[in-house]
């Protein structure tokens, strides 16, 4: 029996809503759990990305190198925040590190379970891929409004 904590935590990932409950314990089915310490690092830049994390408990840091400069936090991610999701849908390196800021427990979703499960159902396969579309394509509508806005304030 999956805890329904994690489906319901599920079930709150952007790329998961509006997903049946059924669906969402397939998925919860295939998940893994990891528990790291406040000195550990998930993933570096340039790792190759083959997972999903749901953050369960604690904190991720999301950062880069900057050359002279050292590292510079993109975001600090809590409870119920994911992270890696693109890795899921491209062969890309990461883009950034993942480290680890507070003692956390991750939910893990690996790009081969999902892949299979997405085989044999096709109708969640539907479903997580219309969702990754919507947010591609509200991402692509952030950067044109970014990229607007440096455009006529001069900054680009």
């Amino acid at each position: 029996m999956i805890p329904t904590n994690v489906v319901e935590a599920l079930g709150k990932i952007e790329l998961f809503r509006g997903i049946r409950p059924e669906g969402l314990e397939r998925i919860a089915a295939i998940c893994s759990e990891e528990s790291f310490r406040v000195t550990d690092v998930i993933f570096k830049e340039g790792d190759v990305g083959d997972k999903l994390y749901l953050i369960l408990e604690g904190k991720v840091r999301i950062s880069r190198e900057v050359s002279g400069m050292g590292e510079e936090a993109l975001a600090v991610l809590g409870p119920g925040a994911a992270f890696g999701e693109m890795s899921l849908i491209d062969d890309f390196p990461r883009s950034a590190d993942a480290r680890v800021h507070e003692r956390c427990r991750l939910l893990v979703l690996t790009k081969e379970a999902l892949e299979d499960l997405l085989f044999l159902d096709k109708d969640l396969a539907y479903e997580i891929l219309w969702n990754f579309v919507r947010i591609l394509s509200a991402r692509l509508r952030e950067t044109n409004d970014k990229m607007t806005f440096l455009s006529v304030t001069g900054k680009f």
